[in-house]
């Protein structure tokens, strides 16, 4: 069976230096913990940190998160759904919002349960995901107090997720003005101005980020310590805090090249293969991992000898070539991933997950 290890000892050097970076530039931060998708032996050890705010767009892992820490507080980061409003005020202290219908309707389920909830507005900074856009801004923002038992604390802004538009400092610029003006307009203190995400951390390098934009929630570079905005990894942190471990299930010396007529496989690809390696042989090493959990994209063997040579639903197939290591079957494979295959992997319910170097 294929497992995942999370390594605590890393995972608590990451959280270190980012809390004492953002400590450092008078930064709050929340962690953004939906990589563990839930699962209450990792969440266990992450609270174990000096956390003070867990971020999720998944009511149930907030769920299991009060379950192990009632005290910490918890943010919601999508706009709720209806469906989910007496989940989300039950657990989550904070959502982060856009429509005007769904803030009232939080605001109805909030009196329900006797509940003051807070609130983040989202603006639209041109990534085209969620946000409220500017010129609509203030009109959105007045129209929020006439609600009951809402409480507004912030601004924020998403970038990067879904087109990869890039922060930059005269992006989060016009996210401090809009505090600013808010402020100004109304006389109402919004204490977090929310700009900062993991691809926002390069900034606070380049000395570019504004001086008003005071808080991060941070997950990929907690977890796997990447440089976001560069696609590098940063030298002070750890990159395999996760690592994958699956089992060769069979190993035999195959032809290279496939026989009989070609059509598509699974995913309705179609593969041409060099015919001068017709005859020519390799080992194949099957290993009990497929695309149900993982795509091969997103995976990279740390043995650079080995290389990926297909996959299907159930199986991954991995080309070993003359096996000069003399793998054999029953042998444990090592496996990186990035940040959507770590998802994938930590959403399946068939990886086992393991903690390493417990604290």
């Amino acid at each position: 069976m294929a497992f995942v290890t999370l390594d605590t000892k890393k995972l608590k050097l990451n959280f270190d230096y980012l809390n004492t970076l953002f400590k450092k530039n008078s930064i709050e931060w929340s962690v953004v913990s939906k990589m563990l998708s839930g699962n209450k032996l990792f969440l266990t050890e992450l609270l174990k940190f000096d956390i003070k705010q867990v971020c999720d767009s998944r009511t149930s892992n907030l769920k299991e998160i009060k379950s192990i820490n009632p005290k910490i507080e918890t943010i919601y980061i999508k706009p709720p759904a209806k469906r989910a409003i007496p989940s989300v005020i039950k657990y989550a202290d904070i959502s982060m919002n856009t429509e005007i219908e769904t803030i009232n309707l939080l605001s109805k389920e909030a009196k329900k349960q006797n509940k003051i909830h807070k609130i983040i507005i989202s603006i639209e900074l041109g990534e085209l995901r969620e946000g409220v856009l500017g010129e609509d801004f203030i009109d959105f923002y007045e129209s929020v107090f006439k609600f009951e038992n809402i409480e507004v604390v912030g601004i924020g802004t998403n970038l990067s997720c879904l087109y990869g538009v890039l922060p930059n400092h005269d992006k989060l610029i016009q996210l401090s003005l809009y505090e600013q003006l808010i402020e100004a307009k109304f006389n109402k203190q919004i204490p977090y101005v929310s700009g900062g995400s993991s691809v926002t951390i390069p900034l606070i390098f380049q000395n570019l980020l504004p001086r008003g934009i005071n808080h991060f929630r941070v997950g990929e570079t907690l977890f796997l310590g990447t440089d976001v905005y560069n696609n590098t990894k940063f030298k002070k942190m750890h990159s395999n805090v996760f690592m994958l471990y699956t089992e060769i299930i069979e190993l035999i010396e195959k032809p290279i090249v496939p026989m009989g007529e070609m059509g598509t496989n699974v995913e309705g690809d179609n593969f041409e293969f060099d015919q001068t390696d017709i005859g020519e042989t390799s080992y194949r090493a099957i290993i009990d991992l497929g695309l149900l959990d993982a795509e091969t994209d997103h995976l990279q063997l740390s043995d650079k000898t080995l290389k990926f040579a297909g996959a299907s639903s159930d199986m991954i197939v991995i080309d070993l070539g003359e096996n000069k290591k003399k793998y054999k079957v029953g042998d444990l494979i090592e496996i990186k991933m990035d940040y959507m295959g770590t998802l994938r992997i930590m959403n399946s319910k068939y990886i086992e997950k393991k903690i390493k170097n417990a604290s």
